[in-house]
């Protein structure tokens, strides 16, 4: 039980990586509070999650409902020993195809709100609580046309170190997980059937050493690791859970003849 009777808070906490980490997170023995938009979602999440949950409302980009969900799982569950500020959405911006909304939009809540979230938090952590910011390859992979999503994800990196160093003197650790290409609702705009995202499966894993797509739970077990005392003394890092897309690209199916 790596995290027995400590509390969590996850935004987008209702699916993909945010709910597998919660699932994950209570089976290790945390409380965890989750938030998302959508109350469907979170009701069902609730309800899986069991006692040791707590669901709220709150879209990431509001700020006061981000503070409010806070304050609500601290009187709940007691104070935070650990932060993941997963909540962030996709976005296409290729050069001469977007309007100023549309990539505010996707930094506002890939980086802004990572910022707010944390901020929210920091007064209610233990002192060694762990902090994990979710990133992506595409802050390196360049992309064509993720222009506002790569600039988020590169931020959410060095946001970390400049975190990492404020919060050193509580012992408070700021860490990144960067996801590769996972089975997650993220595709859901790119492939809505079935049969687009087998397509795009099949594309995008051979581009992907280790010839696959990632799972939900494979990135949710990183971020348990950075999250638990197993990762005491990592502080500032970076971690892909990629499948070598990052790593050893030259080694992916596409390049083997």
């Amino acid at each position: 039980m790596r995290l027995a009777n400590k509390t969590a808070f996850i935004t987008g906490g209702n699916s993909g990586i945010g709910l597998a980490t919660a699932r994950l997170f209570v089976a290790e023995g945390a409380r965890v509070a989750i938030t998302g938009r959508n109350q469907a979602t979170l009701d069902a999440a609730a309800r899986e999650l069991g006692s040791n949950a707590l669901a709220v409302t709150a879209d990431a980009t509001d700020i006061a409902a981000t503070e409010q969900a806070i304050k609500q799982t601290v009187e709940k569950f007691g104070k935070l020993d650990v932060v993941f500020a997963n909540a962030g959405i996709p976005g296409n911006t290729p050069i001469g195809g977007t309007t100023l909304a549309s990539f505010e939009s996707v930094i506002r809540t890939n980086i802004t709100a990572v910022f707010f979230t944390v901020q929210a938090a920091v007064p209610h952590l233990n002192d060694g609580a762990s902090i994990i910011l979710n990133g992506s390859v595409i802050s390196v992979l360049g992309n064509p046309g993720y222009s506002a999503y790569a600039a988020s994800k590169a931020g959410v990196r060095a946001m970390a170190r400049v975190m990492a160093s404020e919060l050193s003197p509580r012992g408070i650790r700021v860490n990144v997980v960067s996801p590769g290409a996972a089975r997650t609702p993220i595709w859901k705009g790119a492939a809505p059937t079935a049969e687009a995202f087998a397509a795009l499966d099949k594309r995008i894993s051979r581009a992907i050493p280790l010839g696959r797509l990632g799972e939900a739970e494979e990135i949710a077990r990183t971020v348990l690791f950075l999250a638990s005392d197993d990762a005491s003394n990592i502080q500032g890092a970076e971690i892909f859970v990629d499948g070598g897309s990052t790593g050893s690209p030259a080694g992916a199916p596409i390049y083997r003849g």
